[in-house]
């Protein structure tokens, strides 16, 4: 892997106040070039990926696959790297051109009236796009939910290829460092668990890019 693709870990977090945080906003580690999303797989795929820098035969093109670009949420998801089959947790490092291509190619998970029409529109928009996008609340250490919410974007299709052949810049193993924050959770020192995590800001991108994307 190369390590310049893939902002370094650990560093110190800026918390926005929960008072000021939008409903609906991507935050993210990113470069000038680059965006870093999180996914969980079981050791024979996340340990082959971390160490080629590339996903194995073994990942499948045919399935969508979520990416996420909110350490905590991941979290949340892989139940800090212990749920089966999700023991390995990577951040992978990919284009912000890819990254914002499957955004505008993306629709929302959910039918929503003020953005879609009527119903049978919108699960016409839906099969056609090669990616969608929900908005899950955020989480804090304890993995409880935020009064904010968290993007995850499936990819499907072309945008499954494209991210797979295309986007990835690098891919690193942060399990390691999901349970030194999980153990410093468990034991009560929130100070430290906090400067461990991942420094998530918000992620520039075009209001037009979301406009179809917020509910």
């Amino acid at each position: 892997m190369n390590d310049q693709t893939v902002e370094q870990l650990p560093q110190q977090p800026v918390e926005p106040s929960v008072e000021q945080e939008p409903k609906f906003r991507i935050r993210a580690r990113h470069t000038e070039d680059t965006v870093t999303v999180y996914q969980a797989y079981r050791p024979k795929i996340g340990n082959a990926a971390a160490r080629n820098g590339r996903f194995p035969s073994a990942w499948s093109r045919e399935r969508m696959t979520w990416i996420k670009p909110s350490f905590l949420w991941m979290m949340y998801r892989c139940g800090w790297a212990t749920k089966e089959g999700q023991e390995t947790v990577l951040a992978v490092g990919i284009t912000r051109e890819g990254f914002e291509w499957a955004l505008r190619n993306a629709c929302l998970s959910h039918y929503v009236p003020a953005l879609h029409g009527d119903q049978d529109a919108w699960k016409r928009q839906l099969k056609r796009s090669p990616a969608r996008v929900q908005w899950d609340p955020e989480r804090d250490l304890h993995l409880n939910p935020l009064p904010y919410r968290s993007l995850q974007l499936g990819l499907a299709g072309e945008a499954t290829i494209r991210y797979a052949d295309e986007w990835i810049t690098g891919i690193q193993d942060v399990t390691p460092l999901a349970r030194r924050i999980h153990a410093h959770v468990r034991a009560g020192e929130l100070d430290l668990a906090k400067a461990l995590l991942p420094r998530e800001r918000p992620y520039p991108v075009a209001d037009d890019v979301l406009t179809h994307l917020r509910r």
